[in-house]
């Protein structure tokens, strides 16, 4: 028998919540097979196999918290299933000797008491909650029976091997009351509580950390995205050809590499101490993305030396696992910038936290139609989206993002002057 230890992911991490099991107790195991997934603070991450046997326990169960270098799970190797198959033939074997050749290790049976016979002394069989003298459950069941005062032997498991469940504390509180029974933290109106777990425990962190060491100041500015909406139109055929889908989130992010060559500040960073700044020798944009697992931002590398086409490729990758929850370590770290594009959603205006360490981050609205003036001061109908920065003040003052965020604007406004600067 052998125990599956929770490797260290990495990152710092201590503690996991179990998402989902692939497999029970019982299951055949293949190496390298999916077994379970676990969320950390980073991202969702699956668990393989380590070699080939079979489960005979789940330590965690499903939405409990597993600990680094704790057992995950318990299995029984090809090997030692082999082992014992021959310690039972070689049992087998003693058992079909001769009458006259009882094995010297057979136990002496006790004498028979008066008015029974030895068939009376033998234990009845019990069950498994019998033969380990505790009744099985798992740790939430257990705080469950705890919180309302019952005692777990009373309770009568509908689970395998007579394990009880949260259906079962609740219909036994349901049966004493005769009124449906509610779990801890619910109410008559449905409210509920739960435990801030996973990424979007890790992003109260991070954000609280963010305000309160670093001073933000905002900037806000609109821009005409008229002909950036116009040129993407052209430019999507020949781009969904190849399989790709163009977004917006392309021409941003390169508009933000140029204007970056101007004002390097922006993609530099303070070190701990407050005493250095290092300039990023590439600009790596992150892009703030609402998964399924909470918010994730995962960055593109290099985004100077990438064409639209590698930028649409790469923004479609990591959306997809973003949204999914199951993005790579290394697409985590490394960003130098950030992008939230509030405006997918809906939003037209909103005030950004910057992701430290980083220095400036800016929240993107919705594009919409709005009456404008044009030079001869007729009213025009143009497509104007509002975005907002946070910087750092510590060493980002207004100056620098304002000339940064005019040289950013110039590029999406008149979006062919990038080609002037491709290389």
């Amino acid at each position: 028998m052998s125990d599956f230890v929770l490797p260290d992911i990495g990152e710092g991490i201590v503690e996991c919540e179990v998402v989902e099991w692939h497999v029970q107790k019982g299951d055949r195991l293949e190496e390298d097979q999916p077994v379970v997934e676990v969320m950390t603070d980073k991202a969702l991450v699956e668990i393989t196999a380590a070699e080939a046997g079979v489960v005979t326990r789940l330590y965690v169960q499903k939405g409990e918290i597993a600990k680094v270098h704790a057992p995950l799970y318990a299995y029984q190797t090809d090997d030692a299933e082999d082992e014992g198959e021959s310690a039972g033939a070689a049992n087998e074997n003693k058992a079909e000797a001769s009458p006259g050749e009882e094995p010297a290790s057979r136990p002496i049976a006790p004498a028979a008491q008066s008015g029974s016979s030895f068939e009376a002394q033998r234990a009845p069989d019990t069950s498994s909650q019998e033969r380990h003298g505790k009744t099985p459950a798992s740790p939430a069941v257990r705080r469950l029976v705890r919180e309302h005062e019952l005692k777990l032997d009373e309770i009568k498991g509908s689970g395998k091997d007579g394990r009880v469940l949260k259906e079962d504390v609740l219909a036994h509180l349901e049966s004493a009351s005769g009124e449906p029974a509610q779990a801890p933290g619910a109410s008559s109106a449905g409210e509920r509580t739960e435990p801030l777990r996973g990424m979007r425990a890790a992003m109260a962190k991070r954000m609280v950390h963010s305000v309160s060491t670093i001073p933000h100041f905002h900037y806000g500015e609109e821009i005409d995205v008229t002909e950036l909406l116009a040129l993407r139109e052209r430019l999507k055929p020949a781009v969904e050809a190849g399989g790709e889908r163009l977004t917006l989130m392309p021409f941003f992010m390169k508009a933000m590499a140029l204007a970056i060559e101007s004002e390097p500040l922006v993609n530099a960073r303070l070190d701990e101490a407050g005493e250095t700044l290092h300039y990023a020798a590439h600009c790596n944009i992150g892009m703030a993305v609402d998964g399924k697992a909470g918010l994730m931002v995962p960055n593109v590398k290099g985004v100077e030396a990438l064409t639209l086409v590698e930028l649409a490729r790469e923004v479609g990758r990591l959306t997809t696992a973003a949204r999914e929850g199951r993005v790579d370590q290394a697409d985590l770290k490394g960003g130098t910038i950030t992008v939230s594009n509030i405006g997918a959603l809906g939003g037209t205006y909103a005030a950004p936290i910057i992701n430290a360490p980083e220095a400036a981050i800016v929240a993107i609205g919705k594009s919409q139609w709005l009456p404008r003036f044009d030079a001869e001061g007729q009213v025009t109908r143009r497509a104007i989206m509002t975005v907002t920065w946070a910087g750092d003040h510590r060493f980002i003052d207004g100056g620098t993002i304002a000339r940064f965020c005019n040289a950013w604007k110039g590029f999406l406004e008149a979006p062919e002057s990038m080609l002037l600067h491709l290389r």
